[in-house]
């Protein structure tokens, strides 16, 4: 059975591939702390629709290239737009 696993987009800036990062909360034995460990894994994305800060599904592949073992299922939630979004959409509206 493939793994499925959701996670946050951290860079899209590859062509057809993005990086998700996966954060996992857990517990020291000796101490009882809880720490944060991130597992970052990059996912092939056929179509680049995934952009930074999306909520995305990934599942486990045949390896795609040397790093790549991932593939996009789906975007669960895009992004809120971030200021430079906004201002390139505040631009073009000036200029129609």
């Amino acid at each position: 059975m493939a793994k499925k696993f959701t996670g946050i987009v951290a860079s899209d800036k590859s062509n057809k591939t993005i990086i998700v990062s996966i954060p996992v909360r857990k517990t020291h034995p000796l101490y009882r702390k809880q720490y944060t460990v991130t597992n970052r894994f990059a996912a092939h994305d056929e179509k680049n629709e995934a952009k930074v800060g999306d909520s995305v599904e990934i599942i486990e592949t045949r390896p795609i290239s040397a790093t790549k073992r991932f593939k996009l299922v789906k975007v669960l939630e895009k992004a809120a737009l971030n200021e430079d979004d906004k201002k390139t959409i505040n631009e073009t509206e000036v200029e129609v």
